[in-house]
């Protein structure tokens, strides 16, 4: 039997916490007007399994490990930060180089490379390991029902896929993609600034 109350607390809660800008709208920002739309929609599908993930571990109480063993949670932050704070870096190094050819003129691989780079920047992601182990442990009944349990975490697929992918859908769109493209040098330092100072954040 599904616990609708539960559900509808990580419903609500979760709904907050993901429209909240940080490094995964950052990246879904910046894949969609730089790229192709399906590439920005396979780096959310990549933020989307991470998100699935951590979801998974807290409502079946493995945040525990984190508090437990609070040498892993740190080892995570500081790969994550150094991730983020060599994109950023990259971004500001290489802004207004490469234009891009053809919105449709993807490269081999690059399918993959884009959920990739979603997996590494979630994963590092502090916001989303704190957020999933205070929130979604707290909201989780003791005992979680099977139907209980994945009914949060179609909500956590459902939401996080639906705002993401709007994002990249929207922002994919020809005439905002060609806007990038006049603007590239100063919309690629922004971005880049931006990952940047979120991974000095997650340092300190």
């Amino acid at each position: 039997m599904i616990d609708g109350s539960a559900v509808l607390t990580v419903f609500l809660v979760y709904l907050a916490g993901v429209v909240t800008p940080g490094p995964n709208f950052v990246a879904v920002v910046h894949k969609a007007v730089a790229t192709t739309r399906s590439e920005a929609l396979a780096l959310v599908a990549g933020i989307v399994v991470v998100n699935l993930f951590w979801s998974t571990c807290a409502i079946a109480g493995l945040g525990i490990v984190f508090a437990a063993f609070p040498w892993a949670a740190f080892v995570v932050k500081v790969l994550g930060a150094a991730y983020l704070m060599w994109f950023g870096l990259r971004l500001l190094i290489n802004a207004g180089k490469n234009a891009l050819g053809a919105l449709n003129d993807a490269v081999a691989g690059s399918h993959r490379q884009s959920f990739i780079q979603g997996v590494i920047t979630n994963i590092g992601n502090p916001k989303s390991m704190a957020f999933y182990a205070a929130v979604f442990s707290a909201a989780a009944p003791a005992h979680v029902s099977p139907a209980t349990f994945f009914s949060m975490l179609a909500v956590v697929v459902v939401v996080s896929m639906t705002w993401y992918g709007m994002v990249a859908i929207a922002l994919s769109h020809p005439k905002i993609a060609s806007g990038y493209q006049r603007r590239k040098k100063i919309i690629d330092r922004l971005c880049g600034g931006l990952i940047l100072s979120l991974g000095v954040r997650q340092l300190v």
